[in-house]
């Protein structure tokens, strides 16, 4: 039996495939759970620099749960609710990595699989990818731990359009909703996404983390702490920036080590 989900390294990036291509990597309750439990894992290895989600195949990043086992796992709310807390478990994990995440969409990518890919930070597909969240159609509900990573990405205004219509629309409507970074030829999806990954696997990653973190931080609308602020300034006592600046001066590669 096949892995449900697949990781491979070739450092320092990790390449996360959800693999289920003959239901269109379609999730059911054991996929969720563990990309969870990867994406966990992930983040608390502290060699990586950037992780890349993709779908197995060039069919469907994903085409959201799989909706064959709801009899059995979301049969009545009490179900429901322990297999949305996997779900929301799964959305915070990619949400809250310390890594960078590029989201690399072959075609469909809907209702879970949209969702996923709004956890990450960027967001490349091909021209014939397609978009949506048409659960209205199944008398479904997004959580609020799923809505949260769309409404962020979004705005509330364009969620509510996806989520009230249900409609599934192509990519370049997607890119002008900024539900994506990046819409390229079919072919060349796999070389964007793992070009930006490389790219930003070659910057400091500390100052990557940092950036992830400070974001993160400014969708609370809470007042910034002066120590909040003062973090801004500890990159220039890492080693990183003593190596990006002699680089530059030399103008050579910087060779970055994270400290």
């Amino acid at each position: 039996m096949s892995l449900p989900i697949l990781i491979d390294r070739a450092d320092p990036i990790a390449i996360v495939t959800l693999n289920n291509p003959e239901k269109l990597n379609a999730l059911d309750l054991a996929m969720w759970k563990r990309l969870g439990e990867s994406m966990r894992a992930l983040d608390a290895d502290g060699e990586l620099r950037c992780i890349v989600l993709r779908g197995a195949g060039d069919k469907a990043f994903a085409a959201g749960a799989d909706i064959s086992e709801f009899e059995k796992t979301r049969n009545s709310a009490r179900a429901a609710k322990k297999y949305g807390a996997v779900i929301e478990k799964t959305m915070g994990a990619i949400a809250k990595c310390r890594h960078p995440t590029v989201a690399m969409i072959h075609g469909a990518c809907v209702g879970g699989g949209l969702e996923i890919a709004s956890q990450c930070d960027l967001r490349i597909c091909g021209e014939s990818s397609r978009f949506g969240i048409p659960i209205n159609r199944l008398g479904l509900v997004v959580g609020y731990g799923e809505m949260q990573g769309l409404i962020g990405l979004v705005g509330r205004a364009v969620a509510m359009e996806i989520l009230l219509e249900g409609r599934v629309f192509g990519a370049q409507e997607a890119k002008e909703k900024g539900l994506v970074n990046r819409v390229v030829a079919d072919g060349s999806v796999e070389e964007e996404a793992l070009g930006a990954a490389r790219r930003i696997a070659e910057g400091a990653p500390l100052v990557a983390r940092w950036h992830k973190k400070f974001a993160r931080r400014l969708s609370n609308p809470r007042a910034l702490a002066r120590a909040e602020r003062d973090e801004a300034y500890a990159c220039f006592d890492t080693e990183d920036f003593k190596v990006g600046v002699r680089a530059f001066l030399a103008k050579q590669k910087p060779e970055f080590t994270g400290k």
